[in-house]
Order: structure tokens, then C-alpha cells, then sequence
């Protein structure tokens, strides 16, 4: 027998064969009607670094209100947005979230703060777990774990409150939860476990129910910022090709000002959170005919994220033409970076420790970094200080009993001093390497998808997240694809995907249609033909000769799928008594797939259907169709016994298999 043994024969099920050619059936206004039950959309921008929600109410969808500000903010960091950091009591019992997490560890005396579980950048976790389940772990900055789920759960059910709170206090009465839509963005190139991941996160933190899931919708990342983008008048974004090639921005209309009066129709004041999204199209897509296509460059903490629309009018719906993709080139890399700098400065052994015996300190130190890191720019001439916390330098002391200053004179370093103000001083080019490999990444990935046949004449590209804040990622993408087409940057970048994302919740039929990301199929037999199946998946029943294992496909990866589409094939069982047909579906990144057993096939979902007790005048050859139904970020399958209209439905699961 091969490698790998036979689901099927093992199993002794007889299993079911296909019954008819396929055919696809268009299902979309089936469910239209039931839309509208909710209030308000809210959208949670769940981020690696940072985090956010905004909302607008379904009466008047143009106004999209940003969350109230938070208390503790950083210096030399203005956003509207809250640090992705959670910490838990040593009776692991959610404690805080956000900047008051951070400062509230900070705070706390070395010999109490080893025992309580602070966590950060968590969520790349599901991004780099390759067999995520319920059971993963995370791992907190004192070394104990606790389970990814449950501190998912914890932060969004904290949003949840606040967004709650948030809504009850302007509305002046209690909010309920059934009022509100919840869209939660995630990474387009996440695999299909990390998206169920965080629904079933989202479930336990109480925003939606298995029974009830439409209230929830997981949106894909640079899907809303490419819906955000479609709105946007010319003068809310900066057109780099079209300026002197100066850093991004010239000193006079830095980010922390983008938020102005005359950029933003803003109905109060300067400091007002409402965005006017204006209900028309705006004079960027007036320039767009039917079929052009643009680039959406999401830069974050963690991924980067591209995806390739094309435009559908009248309606301007958007279609993707090339499947999502990117990889973990966020800014978190450029940290790294700083972290090995600091470890050739003042070696590994050290920093390890340091991490582990002063945890609230590293994340001081990282702090100071971050903001030094955001004054990096193309042009800059005079260095950047990063301040040492002074358990830093008292520790190092300690370990290694000489001082800082002497560490730095002797790492040869080239570009990092040591300044008499107890800071290390780095010169711009310093700064700029540490920026270098991940932005070098981000080239190079875009440069492949830009040769892909798909991508062709592509009209412009926008960059949107927070990295894409960074001068340096933006003269990189300018130089390298300004001649292919236009660069441009939404004024407040950082906020585009929280507010295509409330958009999206508004409108979720906006994006019709998507690109599959895996081949799907059902397990089955065919009749065995000798020659063209391999011996070792011959099954006799019954004097019949079938081959086991067949992997009989509904759609294959890359494929265009439209949104609310079902894909339908009819089968019968193997043996006509049967009663009992259970349908196995299985999934593959790999687009030609024969058998169920060829590696990297995995079982996704189960269809049951028990058909005893139903009449037995059925005719000799039952049909049973099974529908699957590929839309929102989750594909619904079902099976129906024709005969008798007995259904079963199940969601494709990636976690529990």
C-alpha cells in the first residue's frame, strides 16, 4: 500500500460517487433581505502594534466617528489608535489593555511584576503557527503561557466594552450588543485557520454566536483600505509622483496635522473624531474607466499585504485579480533589527537576560526606539538619541562590570556613539540600515507581483497602514515602481483600513468578487478504471470495483469566486441501502489535486446526513446534492437528499481537524 493509507478503506465507508455533470447555481439575493437589523457598524482595526475601532451608525453611513482618544499616550507618537498590549493578574484574570496595560507593568516592582502575565505583538503569532488550534499558546515577557484564544477573547471583548460604553454615553441610553454590527479586520495572507481563529475569539468574547454569525464580519486588510481608498477626494491623499521627491512629507503637513479643517470636512472641531466620507466617488476614480486596475500596499506592525483590484462600474464594485499576498515585513522587522544592533553592542547572553530580569525596562526601552524610529527619513542629517533606561545601563554594570560607554567604544560599531547625556546616538544612516532588509523585502515581493501576467498595466498603487507612515518605505516605493504607475498615500494612513472597514459593514456586497485561496473537494469513489487509477486505491463492494480516495473538486485555488456563489454537485451513495452518507471536505494549496491522500490535503469539514426513518419508496438511485457556498471569509457547505428534502449544513472548519 502507499505512504499513505486509504481514509476510505480504512474506515470500511462506502462512501458516495459523483451522479451528474457539476453545475453552478448563482444564489446572491437570496439573503439581501435580511440585512439591515443593525444600528450601528463597529470596526476594530486589531493590529500588531497598535489597535483601534471606529463606527458609524447605518441612518448616516457618511459620518465615520474615529474612537475617543486614550488616556497615556506617547510622546513623539500621536494616533488615534492604542498600543496591542494586554496584561493579565498573576491570577491570570484580564487586568488592562492598551496604554494603561503598559504603564500599570511599568509601574509595578520588579520582585511583583515577574508575576504578572504582560503580553505584546501577540498576533503574529497566528500569522507564524503553521498547526494553529484552540490549544496554541502564547507565551508572556515573564515566560509563562496562557492560551492564544483566551487573550484574544480578553482584547476584543475589551473593545467591545469601550466601543459599548463609547455608544451608550453619546447616545445616552444603554447600548445592547444585538444592535450592532462587529467587523473585524485581519491580514488578506493569513491562512484560513488564523481567520476562523478570530471568530471563534470573537464568539467567546460575546460579539456574535455560532447561531447568529452574521452579526459578525471578518474583513481582509487592504480589502477595506481599498474600499476606503475608492472614496477619497484628491485632496485628502498625497500623490508622491507628483511632488518634488522630498521625504513623503515636508515639515508643514506632518501626520499629527493631517487631521486639519480644510483637509477633512469636519462638522465641529479641529480636534472632532467624525470623518465625512463623502457618498460619491471620489475625483481619484473619476480618472478611472471600467476594468483599470490599482494596487493596495497594506504596510503594518506585523504583514504586509498586497492586493490587486480592478474596477467594475456603474456601481464601481471592486474585483480582485490576483490572489493576497505578502508576508511579515511589517515594521516589527525594523525592531528586530534594533534588537540585533543592540545584542553585537552589548552581547546576546546579555540582552537575553535583560529581557527576562527587567521586562518593564526592555519595554521602555523599545518605546524610546519607536519614536526615534519615526523621525527616521531619507534627508535627515543630525543623529537620533535613543535614551538608555537606567536600569539598563545599572544592569549591564552589573553583568558585565564595566560600563556602557565602554561597551560602545569597544563593539567598533561604527555608527552608534554613546552621548555624555546617558543616550546611545545614532547616525541616519544607522537608523536608515535598520530599516533596510525589511524594506528591501517589501520591494522585492511587490517587483514579483508587479511581473505577474495579472498585474499588468496597473495605474496606481496606494499605500496605506501604519508603516506606510515611514518616509523611508515611501521614497523606497516611489524610486522603484513611481515610473509603472501612481504612488499615493492617504492623508491619514494609519486610519484608512479602520475606515474601509466600517464601510464594508456598511456595504458588505461592495467587493463581488474574490479570489479562492485553496482548491476545495469532497471525497469520493469512482468506478475503477484500470490503467488510469493506481492499484493501490482498488475497493471491491458488492462486485463493483471502485477507486478510493477521489478527490472530486468544487473549486480550485486562484480561482475567481463571486461573492454568495454556490458551487453544486449531486451524488449518490456507493451502496443504494446505505442510510447514513457522510461527506468529507478537504482542502489543498495545491491546484491539481487526484486523491484525498496526496500530501498537504487536509480534512476541513464533515456533512452527516442520517437518512433512516424516511421513506422507503425512494428511487433505487438517491440523489444527494451538496451546495457549497464561498462569500464572506467563511464557505458554508450543505448537503440535501433530494428525494425526501432532508438538508444537513456545516461550516468549513481549519481547527478542529
Amino acid at each position: 500500500t502507499s505512504a499513505y493509507s486509504s481514509p476510505a478503506k480504512s474506515l470500511g465507508d462506502p462512501g458516495i460517487t459523483p451522479l451528474s455533470p457539476s453545475h453552478i447555481v448563482k444564489d446572491s439575493d437570496a439573503d439581501d433581505a435580511v440585512e439591515q437589523l443593525f444600528l450601528v457598524v463597529v470596526a476594530i482595526d486589531f493590529g500588531t502594534t497598535s489597535s483601534g475601532y471606529a463606527y458609524s451608525f447605518t441612518k448616516e453611513p457618511e459620518c465615520i466617528h474615529v474612537m475617543r482618544r486614550w488616556e497615556g499616550g506617547d510622546p513623539g507618537v500621536s494616533n488615534q489608535k492604542t498600543p496591542t498590549t494586554i496584561l493579565l493578574t498573576p491570577e491570570r484574570k484580564f487586568h488592562s489593555f492598551g496604554y494603561a496595560a503598559r504603564d500599570f507593568y511599568h509601574d509595578l516592582d520588579p520582585t511583583e511584576s515577574k508575576h504578572w502575565l504582560y503580553f505584546e505583538k501577540f498576533k503574529m503569532k497566528l500569522h507564524t503557527t503553521g498547526n494553529l488550534s484552540m490549544e496554541t499558546d502564547l507565551t508572556a515577557a515573564n515566560g509563562k503561557k496562557v492560551k492564544a484564544l483566551e487573550i484574544f477573547a480578553y482584547a476584543l471583548q475589551f473593545f467591545k466594552e469601550q466601543a459599548l460604553k463609547e455608544l451608550s454615553d453619546q447616545g445616552g441610553s444603554d447600548f445592547e450588543n444585538t444592535e450592532v454590527r462587529w467587523v473585524i479586520t485581519v491580514p488578506a495572507i493569513w491562512k484560513q485557520p488564523a481567520k476562523q481563529f478570530m471568530r471563534q475569539a470573537a464568539y467567546k468574547a460575546g460579539m456574535a454566536s455560532p447561531e447568529n454569525p452574521e452579526q459578525l464580519i471578518i474583513a481582509l486588510e487592504p480589502e477595506a483600505a481599498s474600499i476606503y481608498c475608492r472614496k477619497l477626494r484628491l485632496h485628502q491623499m498625497i500623490d508622491l509622483s507628483s511632488r518634488a521627491p522630498v521625504n513623503g512629507y515636508s515639515p508643514s503637513d506632518t501626520i499629527g496635522t493631517g487631521f486639519t479643517q480644510g483637509k477633512e470636512h469636519v462638522r465641529r472641531n479641529r480636534q472632532s473624531r467624525t470623518f465625512m466620507v463623502e457618498n460619491v466617488i471620489g475625483e481619484i476614480w473619476s480618472e478611472l474607466e471600467e476594468g483599470d486596475r490599482y494596487i493596495v500596499v497594506d504596510s503594518g506592525g506585523g504583514t504586509v499585504d498586497m492586493t490587486v483590484h480592478q474596477i467594475r462600474l456603474p456601481e464601481g464594485h471592486l474585483k480582485e485579480l490576483y490572489k493576497a499576498t505578502g508576508g511579515p515585513y511589517g515594521s516589527l522587522g525594523v525592531d528586530y533589527e534594533f534588537e540585533k544592533l543592540l545584542c553585537k553592542i552589548f552581547g546576546e547572553d546579555f540582552i537575553e537576560q535583560f529581557k527576562i530580569k527587567r521586562p518593564a525596562a526592555w519595554v521602555d526601552l523599545m518605546i524610546a526606539f519607536e519614536s526615534r524610529k519615526r523621525a527616521a527619513a531619507p534627508d535627515r542629517t543630525n543623529p537620533l538619541n535613543i535614551t538608555l533606561p537606567f536600569s539598563f545601563i545599572d544592569y549591564y554594570k552589573k553583568f558585565r562590570g564595566h560600563s556602557v560607554e565602554h561597551a560602545l567604544r569597544k563593539s567598533n560599531v561604527d555608527f552608534v556613539k554613546w552621548s555624555s547625556q546617558g543616550m546611545l546616538r545614532m547616525s541616519p544612516d544607522a537608523m536608515n540600515a535598520l530599516f533596510k532588509p525589511t524594506i528591501d523585502q517589501i520591494i522585492q515581493h511587490l517587483s514579483e507581483v508587479f511581473d505577474k501576467p495579472e498585474v499588468t498595466n496597473v495605474k496606481f498603487l496606494f499605500l496605506v497602514g501604519g508603516f506606510a507612515e515611514s518616509p523611508l518605505l515611501q521614497q523606497a516605493v516611489q524610486s522603484a515602481f513611481g515610473s509603472r504607475c501612481r504612488v499615493i498615500i492617504p492623508q491619514d494612513v494609519g486610519l484608512t483600513i479602520l475606515k474601509g472597514a466600517v464601510l464594508f459593514g456598511l456595504d458588505p456586497a461592495v467587493i463581488k468578487v474574490r479570489r479562492s485561496p485553496l482548491t476545495y473537494g469532497v471525497g469520493v469513489l469512482n468506478r475503477f478504471v484500470e490503467g488510469k487509477h493506481p492499484q493501490e486505491k482498488l475497493l471491491v463492494k458488492d462486485g463493483t470495483r471502485w477507486c478510493t480516495d477521489v478527490f472530486d473538486k468544487f473549486i480550485s485555488a486562484d480561482q475567481s469566486v463571486a461573492l454568495g456563489e454556490t458551487v453544486t454537485r449531486s451524488y449518490t451513495p456507493a451502496k443504494p441501502s446505505q442510510l447514513v452518507i457522510v461527506i468529507n471536505i478537504y482542502s489543498s494549496e495545491q491546484d491539481n489535486v487526484s486523491f484525498i491522500t496526496e500530501p498537504g490535503v487536509k480534512k476541513c469539514g464533515t456533512l452527516r446526513l442520517d437518512l433512516t426513518g424516511t421513506d422507503a419508496s425512494v428511487p433505487n438511485r438517491r440523489e444527494i446534492k451538496t451546495l457549497m457556498q464561498f462569500g464572506d471569509t467563511e464557505i458554508k457547505a450543505m448537503a440535501v437528499d433530494v428525494a425526501t428534502s432532508k438538508s444537513v449544513k456545516v461550516g468549513i472548519d481549519f481547527l478542529n481537524y
